[in-house]
């Protein structure tokens, strides 16, 4: 049973940009705390006199509940209303960055870690409903571009602030610095957003939760994501690992089973029989698979065989999320104007490209030959990732928005995780097999080392390159038909028309303007930061092999 949505106003959509602002804060504050949580691993177990591997649940820790709760909490959002259980992930998020930098003990922060996580998975389980919402529907290819590039932003930011912090502060101030952040961007959203628009495509369920789903696909996921993660070193073949595996598969069995039954379903599986749903969720999972690849090992080049400093390696890294940053807005656009499908082919084309020209790579090449890779697979995962979210986002009736951005994040998270489980699995035992069983950062100074590394990197990226391919085989299958209408989307159809109507008629062609405005500067600047960016790096690079120029034994 669906409520009676509120009267709109006429000229709701003209602030939608106004509307975007905290939604792109909050996406920008959360991969800014999670790319800063990577540069401060080291400092942490310094400070608690812990191991790296120990330290290392800092970080599976966030990913663990990300994983068991963000499909939960998109289900709660649409029942209950996206922007307000984003508003309290937001506080939750806050209250969590402020206990951890305050936590006397390892164990301490570690919880303060999961409310972290807690209320980072209210925040992504409603970033893409609220985003998608606050657009008119003919305009969701710029929505989600202006979302993946918010995210590509907070990725360039991260390793910088983080490591200009941890020169002159200690590692809690970065944690610190988020609680501000985070309450400006909940007392944004709750001004900005505004509610009247998001009603022409979210309406109250009154219904139940199911609760039965949600248990059922947290423990599922939790296990899987530990199990792929394997912190404790199990063998594939002991019966720990093997029973974990299988406790996966039933609980998987068993949800599949309570939500074809349930009345109110977290869930509704029947939204695999839309092909265009079910092939993107596919290629999406794939996809990730193959780009974390490039997130995963160039920073171990650079730094561990190459010898680089993190700093300058940081700049050198950031030309992905630049790359990222500049096809997202460009490929929402021409998915609005156009269609998304051709547009995510386009992307796995430059994906495939990308990762062979990746495999290329050593610790000899040039650097030019590897940032030009680094900049071309961000414009692939900007290009492919665009268009495939908005395949899959226009596959939702309005009223699943929520779960269906939650589940669109857990298949990149999955994917991501998989990934780098998979690669990692790869170059370890590439190095193994030539006799280099070492610590990263041992490469630099243990001759043959280097080479056995990049065997492995080999490796890793034609699996990469084979993965693209699978993932624009099964991109291929999509329609290219246009979203179609929801029932809760018919029912306002009228409502939207006149909107439409009453701006055209008041404003001619000026409704563009916020449109240009809010998004015209921040391209130029991206674009006009990227020719300096490149001189930076080269002119430092010229340094570093002037500095190295006696070494020959990678």
């Amino acid at each position: 049973m669906e409520t009676n949505s509120p009267t709109v106003s006429p000229a709701s959509y003209a602030h939608k940009w106004r509307s975007f602002f905290p939604i792109g804060l909050s996406l920008f504050t959360n991969v800014l705390s999670m790319t800063m949580v990577f540069v401060a691993l080291s400092a942490i177990a310094e400070d608690f006199e812990i191991t790296l591997k120990l330290v290392s649940w800092v970080v599976i820790i966030e990913s663990l509940v990300l994983s068991a709760l963000i499909m939960p909490m998109g289900r709660v959002g649409d029942m209950f209303g996206w922007k307000r259980i984003h508003v309290i992930g937001l506080l939750l998020f806050g209250l969590g960055a402020l206990s951890t930098g305050l936590a006397p003990s390892f164990m301490l922060l570690i919880g303060a870690r999961l409310i972290m996580a807690v209320g980072g998975a209210m925040i992504q389980s409603t970033q893409t409903a609220l985003a998608i919402a606050s657009f008119p529907p003919e305009e969701q290819g710029t929505a989600i571009g202006s979302q993946s590039t918010a995210v590509a932003i907070g990725g360039c930011c991260g390793p910088i602030v983080a490591g200009l912090t941890l020169q002159v502060l200690p590692w809690e101030a970065m944690f610190f610095m988020l609680v501000p952040l985070s309450l400006l961007t909940a007392l944004s959203a709750m001004i900005f957003i505004d509610t009247s628009v998001l009603a022409l495509r979210q309406s109250t369920l009154v219904q139940k939760f199911d609760w039965g789903g949600a248990v059922l696909s947290a423990l599922a996921v939790t296990v899987l994501v530990t199990l792929i993660n394997n912190p404790i070193d199990l063998s594939v073949t002991s019966g720990l690992f093997v029973g974990a595996a299988a406790t996966v598969v039933v609980l998987l069995v068993l949800f599949c089973f309570w939500e074809l039954r349930a009345s109110s379903p977290m869930l509704d599986l029947r939204m695999f029989n839309n092909l265009n749903f079910a092939t993107s969720v596919a290629a999406r999972g794939i996809g990730f698979m193959a780009s974390t690849t490039v997130q995963l090992l160039p920073p171990i080049l650079l730094i561990s065989v190459r010898g680089m400093s993190s700093g300058i390696a940081g700049f050198v890294l950031v030309l992905n999320f630049l790359g990222m940053a500049i096809a997202s807005t460009s490929a929402g656009r021409l998915s609005d104007k156009f269609n998304p499908k051709p547009f995510a082919v386009f992307g796995f084309v430059l994906l495939i490209i990308s990762t062979i020209w990746m495999s290329f790579g050593d610790a000899k090449l040039p650097l030019w030959f590897l940032m030009g890779a680094l900049m071309l697979n961000g414009l692939a995962l900007g290009f492919w990732n665009v268009p495939n979210q908005g395949l899959l986002m226009g596959a939702l009736p309005s009223a699943r928005l929520g779960v269906g951005g939650a589940f669109s994040n857990l298949t990149r998270n999955v994917g991501n995780v998989t990934g780098q489980a998979v690669i990692t699995a790869i170059v370890v035992a590439a190095m193994a097999g030539k006799g280099f069983d070492i610590p990263l950062n041992e490469i630099a100074n243990t001759p043959g080392s280097g080479e056995a590394f990049i065997q492995g990197w080999k490796h890793a990226f034609w699996l990469a390159s084979a993965l693209a391919l699978a993932g624009l085989f099964v991109t291929l299958f999509t329609r290219t038909t246009r979203r179609e209408k929801s029932v809760s989307e018919d029912k306002h159809q009228t409502v939207q028309n006149l909107i439409q109507d009453e701006v055209e008629s008041r404003n001619g062609n000026d409704e563009q303007a916020p449109i240009m405005s809010g998004s015209t500067p921040a391209t130029k600047t991206i674009v006009m930061s990227f020719p300096i960016m490149i001189l930076a790096v080269i002119f430092m690079d010229w340094i570093w092999r002037r500095k190295h120029s006696d070494r020959t034994d990678y």
